[in-house]
């Protein structure tokens, strides 16, 4: 019977039990690669100065965990590893590179936009405007229409202007840039700009007038504020100048001499990233070169939005700023009394010469000369518009309770009579059917001033028209018609309001007589 050998179990294996030489090269071949690439590492690894509480083998343990940190990251599927943080002064030359490139794009973007749009040559006065045509007027209930830059609705953008054509507004232009991404080859002008817009022109007092108010009421509504210039345009043509009327009224109005900007002594000097401003007499123009205002506000408008209040404080400021230039008396009429106590009453016949003018002078002054005698107190003047100083036509304003004249921009001057002044007004034949509402300018400003506009009397004699009387080629014919005269209508149509005008001024004496007041101290100074 052969001998049986008893069963190995697992506590009687000897631990060299499974082992093999192939097994044996395995493991060291991969320590020592581990051990390879931890003497890698760890020669990459700048050496990290411990703090003074830290223990010796601390920068060894700091080594070896970043070495293991950075290992895990190379160990992770389709991982990158991170790049490397750029310098400081590289960053600072990138972000340089990138501020100048942005404000290079910004500056080549500004697009130059022509003043006067064509598009809108023939509804100028419907409702649109070839000035700017592509902004919006700001606007709030009763207060002008204006243009503010920088503003929000500008987004903060300045105004530049290429505008020094004198003959032909498409010629000059208008753009919107950031202050610090001017055009090239812009000159940027400091403080405040006044930029007027005016579809007539700045030497009839009336028209020149109606583009200025809106300029006084922002005055008035923002403390006083005055400009450092002022830029004129008519039909997006430049302008030089204001006619001197008007020319002295701003200038008692904002009570300092008019800077009228007209770009000859101007010119730019770009040194790097900023322009410098330099005087130059010369004439030389270079169709590239631009002006910026660091803040402008512009008009284009006239009157146009303002409510009756509105414009009643604008014509009280420019009344009382007018009489204090030119030295009268700011007690108003109701001071004025004759020896017997009376209260005085001034009747001026302002004439003209030439169209619209009486063809009968003489007679007219007779007429209202006497009706005026009738009147206790009533003082008589004939004056002519062309023949007066600006200051003589404040001074006889001042003493006018009655304005009695033809219609013409002689009537403009109506605002400087005390407030409840009355204002008769006389036509040629033709106007009511032909003229449009244009007619009607100096009903408006006695209402817009304070003042009583007693009415019109228009001439039905006159010159003949070749054509029908309703075709637009007899308004050539009838405006520079002269007027007849009426006298019974004239006679009693000035004793009516004689009466009224005594009435009222005797009424106002009595309950006042104590203590002088007068509508010529309202609106006196703005805040």
């Amino acid at each position: 019977m052969s001998k049986q050998h008893p069963r190995n179990n697992s506590s009687s294996l000897s631990p060299f039990s499974f082992y093999s030489p192939k097994l044996s090269v395995y493991l060291l071949i991969t320590c020592a690669f581990l051990f390879i690439l931890f003497q890698i590492q760890s020669l990459q690894t700048p050496t990290i100065s411990p703090p003074s509480s830290s223990s010796s083998f601390e920068p060894e343990l700091h080594s070896s965990w970043t070495f293991m940190s950075k290992w895990n990251k190379y160990t992770i599927i389709n991982s990158d590893p991170p790049p490397p943080p750029p310098s400081s002064c590289s960053d600072q030359d990138h972000q340089d590179d990138d501020h100048g490139d942005l404000k290079a794009k910004l500056r080549d973007s500004v697009t130059f936009l022509p003043l006067k749009d064509l598009r809108f040559s023939r509804t100028a006065q419907q409702g649109h405007t070839w000035f700017m045509s592509s902004m919006y007027d700001t606007h709030e209930e009763g207060e002008v229409q204006y243009q503010k830059f920088p503003s929000k609705s500008s987004k903060g953008r300045i105004l530049c202007l290429k505008g020094r054509d004198t003959h032909e507004g498409a010629w000059n232009s208008y753009a919107l840039a950031w202050p610090e991404a001017l055009p090239q080859n812009a000159t940027l002008m400091k403080g405040l700009t006044f930029v007027s817009y005016n579809h007539y022109n700045y030497d009839n007092i009336w028209h020149g007038l109606s583009a200025m108010v809106p300029f006084v009421a922002w005055h008035i509504k923002n403390k006083c504020t005055t400009p450092n210039r002022w830029i004129l345009y008519h039909w997006g043509e430049l302008r030089s100048k204001m006619g001197p009327w008007l020319k002295i009224l701003m200038e008692a109005t904002f009570g300092e001499p008019l800077h009228i900007e007209v770009f000859d002594n101007v010119r730019r000097s770009v040194q790097g990233n900023e322009t410098v401003v330099v005087d130059d007499d010369s004439d030389d123009d270079d169709e590239n070169t631009s002006y910026c205002f660091e803040d402008a506000v512009v008009m284009r408008h006239n009157e146009g939005g303002m409510s009756r209040q509105r414009r009643m404080e604008v014509y009280d400021l420019l009344r009382c700023k007018a009489r204090i230039y030119c030295n009268v008396s700011l007690k108003g009429r109701i001071s004025d009394v004759t020896e017997n106590g009376l209260p005085v009453i001034g009747m001026t016949l302002f004439m003209r010469t030439g169209a619209r003018s009486f063809k009968n002078e003489s007679a007219v002054v007779d007429i209202f000369g006497k009706e005026c005698g009738k009147v206790d107190g009533c003082r008589f003047t004939v004056a002519y518009s062309n023949n007066l100083t600006f200051c003589e036509q404040v001074k006889l304003m001042s003493s006018t309770d009655i304005l009695v004249s033809p219609h013409g921009a002689q009537l403009t001057n109506m605002f400087l009579m005390d407030r409840n002044s009355s204002v008769m007004e006389f036509f040629p034949n033709g106007w009511l059917k032909l003229a449009g509402v244009g007619q009607f300018v100096y009903h408006w400003i006695a209402s817009w001033s304070g003042m009583k506009h007693q009415g019109a009397w228009r001439d039905p004699d006159g010159d003949k028209c070749p054509f029908p009387d309703d075709d637009r080629r007899c308004m050539s014919i009838y405006k520079s018609g002269r007027i007849g005269v009426n006298q019974t209508y004239f006679s009693e149509w000035s004793r009516n309001v004689l009466n009224e005008v005594k009435m009222k001024k005797d009424a106002e004496l009595a309950s006042i007589k104590n203590n002088v007041t007068s509508d010529a101290f309202i609106g006196c100074f703005c805040n």
